[in-house]
């Protein structure tokens, strides 16, 4: 939730960060919330002044009573005051969720680094990470492959739940098992602690960690209660603090999230006809953390080096890709993308997403720590450590063999009982 005291102390740093954004639509709202902000302040001293006055009344009409005066001057004097406090009351109250609205959906300040931009076209490459493969031979997209030697089945998939689901078969379900536990032992061994969340959140959660007005059209509602199935593993392992305080001594708190994500996709990708990229359910490994303010700005660091160190392992070419302004999002006051490189399209697609969003969820979640100068909001990240289907694809696609079976990355054959290749079943 956006900071209502940068909109009264100076409300110029809002307006040039939706500036930069490109969200003119939204310096409307600034100067809607600070009017009403004003107006609620104005409001909230006169409502404290009249609750004294009732509450002086109270003790007078008691004073009275029990030297046996008349009441009825002071009664009379205070038959007004009840309705005035309720109206003003009622005012107050609808200034709050008026406000409140506009602050959910405000997004976060950006980084000074976020790079100016229309849409995803114009990310801004910071690095790039391994060879390209060149074959000898015609290559193949991940889905021809993978039906080839048996290990997928995506028309019966779709049969019985339709575009965007896919069964998995043989060493293929083992491989995406290596991989969890692949990524598990990497960032366990670094502090994270392995969690396996609840699959639903209740919408009052939800609302804290996302902006659901940008994210509801990507999720799945369960009919008739107020229930939604996950779309990552960060926003159960985020919404679990709410409300509560940490010590200081105890953070950074770090978690590695393993779970099933459920995503509509609706919008302009859309769901793969076929295959495992783009889909409606994949498993995927999550990095979180809490953290104070100080510290949040290397540790963002610290989650895209664990990802990378993930992809250096499997030896899949990268890029790292900081997020511009038409693509950040709400949320995040800084994001990098890494991308690995897919033979068949000839091009980057997105693996991890790595996002510090300061304090913007914990506020919206009234997540905080004792620091020696009171109370303060901590500062929440989150980073994919791997995306087990995308992952899986990169590693089809960059170690396909001419005769279609495929090599099992080196640092995987322990974890696949000493097999190297996927072969047809």
């Amino acid at each position: 939730m956006f900071d209502i005291k940068i909109i009264r102390n100076d409300i110029e740093i809002a307006k040039k960060d939706l500036e930069k954004r490109g969200d003119k639509e939204k310096l409307d709202w600034l100067q809607n919330v600070s009017d009403k902000d004003v107006e609620f302040r104005k409001l909230k001293v006169e409502l404290d002044g009249l609750r004294k006055e009732r509450n002086k009344i109270s003790l007078s009409i008691a004073e009275a009573k029990k030297k046996g005066d008349d009441v009825k001057k002071i009664l009379a004097d205070a038959k007004e005051l009840p309705k005035k406090i309720a109206d003003i009351e009622l005012r107050v109250g609808k200034l709050q969720d008026d406000t409140k609205f506009y602050l959910m959906r405000l997004p976060n300040i950006l980084h000074e680094s976020v790079p100016k931009g229309k849409d995803d076209t114009e990310n801004v490459e910071i690095k790039t990470v391994g060879k390209i493969p060149k074959f000898t031979f015609d290559i193949k997209n991940h889905v021809d492959i993978v039906e080839g030697l048996g290990l997928a089945d995506f028309d019966r998939s779709g049969k019985i739940a339709g575009n965007g689901f896919y069964f998995l078969k043989g060493d293929l379900v083992f491989l995406e098992q290596a991989l969890i536990r692949f990524a598990l032992d990497i960032v366990s061994k670094k502090g994270y602690l392995p969690v396996y969340p609840p699959l639903m959140m209740r919408r009052k959660a939800y609302e804290g960690v996302t902006d659901l007005s940008d994210f509801e059209t990507m999720m799945y509602k369960i009919e008739d209660d107020d229930e939604y199935l996950i779309a990552t593993s960060e926003h159960p392992l985020v919404g679990q603090h709410m409300d509560e305080i940490f010590e200081s001594g105890v953070l950074p708190v770090k978690y590695a999230g393993i779970s099933p994500c459920f995503r509509k996709e609706i919008g302009s990708h859309g769901v793969d006809e076929k295959g495992i990229f783009r889909v409606h359910q994949f498993n995927k490994v999550e990095q979180i953390i809490f953290c104070k303010p100080a510290d949040s700005w290397k540790l963002h660091e610290e989650l895209i080096k664990n990802a990378e160190e993930i992809f250096k392992k499997l030896a899949l070419p990268y890029r790292v890709v900081n997020i511009c302004t038409g693509d950040i999002g709400t949320v995040a006051a800084k994001k990098y993308d890494l991308e690995a490189w897919l033979p068949h399209q000839k091009r980057y697609r997105e693996m991890v997403s790595c996002s510090n969003c300061t304090d913007y969820q914990a506020r919206r979640l009234r997540i905080r720590y004792n620091s020696k100068d009171g109370v303060k909001l901590v500062h929440t990240l989150n980073s994919t450590a791997i995306a087990l289907g995308r992952v899986m694809v990169a590693i089809i696609e960059n170690n396909q063999l001419k005769d279609g079976s495929v090599k099992i990355p080196k640092v995987l054959v322990p974890y696949m009982g000493g097999k190297t290749k996927l072969e047809k079943i």
